[in-house]
């Protein structure tokens, strides 16, 4: 009887084993590390002088923390969400894709919901992206995306 029940028991967790073998690891960005990164971004736009949207998401494109100055125009905030899923569904900073002749203007966005402006960052975990960092109302989406990169550099640490 005992043989028995070491065979059942066997034949019953070994497959549990391999599925839990199979299945990926998975990073999530957490509510605690969002906030930083989207403090850290506001406090370098205010140290350059920029009122702005901050705008952190997952890896789905899901906000977990938005912070908008005072003073911002209100359409900064849904410029911010559209930058941030250009870096989610692309995996790399939002704009052009290739840099662009001097005093020439961007391509219109192909995909509803996205905006081809610099601005957002990727968050990345290793090779892994686990959300974005975007930014809406410096002048110039380059200097949006200066604050979200100088933000994640200075919490490389909290994304190893």
């Amino acid at each position: 009887m005992t043989k028995n029940l070491a065979v059942l028991a066997a034949a019953v967790l070994l497959p549990m084993t391999a599925l839990q073998a199979q299945l990926p690891q998975s990073r999530v960005l957490t509510l605690d590390v969002a906030e930083q990164i989207a403090k850290e971004t506001m406090t370098k736009c205010h140290a350059d002088g920029y009122k702005v949207t901050v705008l952190v998401v997952d890896a789905a494109g899901a906000a977990k923390v938005m912070l908008r100055d005072d003073g911002t125009a209100g359409s900064t905030a849904e410029v911010a969400k559209m930058k941030a899923y250009s870096a989610i569904l692309y995996n790399r900073p939002s704009g052009p894709a290739q840099p662009l002749p001097a005093g020439t203007t961007a391509p219109p966005a192909t995909i509803p919901g996205t905006i081809n402006a610099q601005g957002a960052v990727p968050i990345k975990f290793g090779d892994v992206t686990i959300g974005a960092v975007a930014v809406s109302g410096a002048p110039g989406g380059d200097k949006d995306a200066a604050c979200a990169t100088f933000a994640l550099t200075k919490l490389a640490d909290k994304l190893k």
